[in-house]
C-alpha cells in the first residue's frame, strides 16, 4: 500500500508543493510545529532513510538545502533547523523547520494550524523566493 507522502507525489492527495524535481518534493506540513515548516521527501518510495542510495541521499540534502535557503528567505527566523524523525510516515523524509531557539524543534508541542489561505501564501511566496 502506497504511502501518504507517494500519494500526495502521485497527486491522488492534495499538498502546498513548494519545490519538485524529477526525484523530490517538498511541501508544506499539514500540522506544523512553525509556520512554513516543510518536509521534504524522495518520490521514490523508500522507508528508512539510511536505506537510501549515496547519491540519492546526497541528492536529497542538497534539494532541501535549496528549499531551506528559500524558506529562511521568506519565514523570519534565526535559523532553519532539518531533523530525521521518520516515525509518522513509513517514507524517507526530512523536516524543514523555522526556528527562533531549540524548543521551536520540539515535536512532543501542540502543533500549530493555518488557515489555508495562510498556507497558501506561504507556499507561494517560497516557490517565488
Amino acid at each position: 500500500m502506497a504511502t501518504i507522502f507517494t500519494r500526495i507525489i502521485n497527486g491522488e492527495l492534495p499538498a502546498y508543493k513548494v519545490a519538485e524535481n524529477d526525484r523530490f518534493l517538498a511541501f508544506l506540513d499539514i500540522a506544523p510545529l512553525a509556520e512554513g515548516h516543510t518536509l521534504v521527501v524522495p518520490k521514490k518510495e523508500i522507508d528508512l532513510i539510511w536505506d537510501m542510495t549515496d547519491d540519492d541521499l546526497a541528492g536529497l540534502h542538497q534539494f532541501a538545502k535549496m528549499v531551506a535557503v528559500k524558506l529562511k528567505h521568506v519565514v523570519p527566523c534565526t535559523r532553519v533547523g532539518m531533523t530525521v524523525i521518520g516515525l509518522e510516515v513509513p517514507h524517507a523524509h526530512i523536516h524543514l523547520i523555522p526556528m527562533n531557539s531549540v524548543s521551536d524543534m520540539d515535536f512532543s508541542r501542540p502543533k500549530l494550524n493555518f488557515e489555508s489561505q495562510r498556507m497558501q501564501a506561504i507556499c507561494e511566496a517560497i516557490r517565488q523566493a
